[in-house]
């Protein structure tokens, strides 16, 4: 079929399973370093030290389109894309997604979750746990046959279950080789429309859910992009490949995922 889409075979989905296990374990072995008082700046370090001395790896976000720094840190209402500083110290009742992408042996890994700084509030939460549960219901749909459509769907419908909105300027993408390629994977849609899935397909899920209106804007940096009305986000990213049968995540989080559930 002429999608523009790339499949990938054997031999190139166990090299995206490895670049994506080890950007998973940078996720795992960050969390305990995201305590109050630590400095986002300070976290981003702890990282590259791992990805570089540790995995072998290349940071796959230093240097991307002029970005300075190896992860992606977005506490309370940063949506997405926001960067690491010396002068953002983490607080009690804090929530914060730490994204992750190496590049290993010219393979990608890309991957992101939500951690909560001491206690969060009850509706941060219910945020962060129904983001991970929308994530779960997008994967899930995941089988050749399947259209994106699907996957959108099942993520809007687990967000509106519970008054919370889908943020909509950003999505998943299609990666191996390439960090950011075909296909375009919308967090919303409708059942039946898209694309239909082909065994071999590699891309990220990764929706980002407000606890209030979904309208973004970017600040002056270029880069942060925060919830128009101030309302917390939050958002879980996978890499998951096409199967025969249906999926696999390519990048599973070692020790948990802040959320347990089963995928």
């Amino acid at each position: 079929m002429d999608h523009g889409i790339p499949i990938h075979f054997a031999e190139g989905i166990d090299m995206a399973r490895r670049a994506g296990r080890l950007a998973a374990e940078v996720l795992s072995m960050v969390e305990a370093y995201v305590v109050p008082g630590v400095s986002t700046e300070a976290l981003d370090r702890i990282c590259r030290d791992h990805i570089v001395n540790v995995q072998g790896a290349i940071p796959a976000n230093l240097g991307y389109h002029d970005y300075p720094k190896t992860i992606l840190t977005s506490v309370n209402q940063v949506v997405c894309h926001g960067i690491p500083s010396p002068d953002k110290i983490l607080k009690k009742g804090d929530i914060i997604n730490i994204d992750v992408a190496v590049i290993k042996d010219g393979w990608f890994g890309d991957t992101s979750r939500m951690y909560f700084v001491g206690a969060p509030s009850v509706l941060a939460r219910r945020l962060v746990e129904t983001t991970y549960e929308a994530l779960l219901a997008g994967i899930r749909q995941v089988k050749p046959g399947a259209t994106l459509g699907d996957i959108g769907h099942a993520i809007q419908s687990v967000a509106h279950r519970e008054h919370f909105s889908v943020v909509r300027e950003y999505c998943g993408h299609g990666i191996g080789q390439v960090y950011h390629d075909e296909p375009q994977v919308l967090h919303y849609g409708r059942r039946g429309e898209g694309i239909k899935l082909e065994p071999g397909m590699v891309f990220t899920i990764e929706p980002m859910l407000n606890a209030g209106k979904r309208e973004t804007r970017q600040l002056p940096d270029g880069w942060t992009v925060v919830t128009k009305d101030r309302s917390l986000s939050a958002q879980f990213e996978h890499m998951v490949a096409v199967t025969p049968s249906g999926y696999e995540v390519l990048t599973p989080w070692p020790g948990g995922t802040g959320a347990d559930a089963p995928v």
